[in-house]
């Protein structure tokens, strides 16, 4: 079960519901929920403080869109790139990402090969006698 929260508390959620600005002032750091609802306390609703939290029509709009549209906003700016691009300049980008990946490939080859021979050769410096039995 839950517990009932003093009613203070729950007048002060009712008012950070009417000011947001407070959520992102404290994920900010500019304060923290114990320190705002002591000042809210001892101030009251009504102080001129807490007008710099307060949204302002336009942005409430704003917000409320945003959180409507939520995860499309991304599909739609990824739409909108797509769109915008061109073919034949991404077929010409993709042949010349794969032709230095190639090239890398290659100077890595090379150097794996010396490697390979490097080691076999200092294997061979360990054992300068050959043992055989007769």
């Amino acid at each position: 079960m839950a517990e009932k929260l003093h009613p203070s508390v729950e007048e002060f959620k009712l008012f950070v519901k009417e000011h947001p600005e407070l959520v992102k002032a404290v994920r900010s750091g500019e304060g923290t929920w114990q320190e705002f609802y002591e000042e809210w306390y001892l101030l009251g609703p009504d102080d001129p403080k807490w007008s710099n939290y307060k949204l302002n029509q336009s942005t409430e709009s704003n917000d409320t869109t945003e959180e409507s549209s939520g995860n499309s906003n991304w599909i739609n700016q990824i739409t909108g790139v797509l769109k915008k691009m061109d073919p034949n300049q991404l077929q010409y980008h993709i042949g010349q990402l794969s032709e230095a990946i190639g090239a890398i490939q290659g100077v890595m080859g090379q150097f794996q090969s010396e490697n390979k021979q490097n080691t076999s050769q200092s294997q061979g410096a360990r054992h300068p006698f050959a043992f055989r039995k007769d």
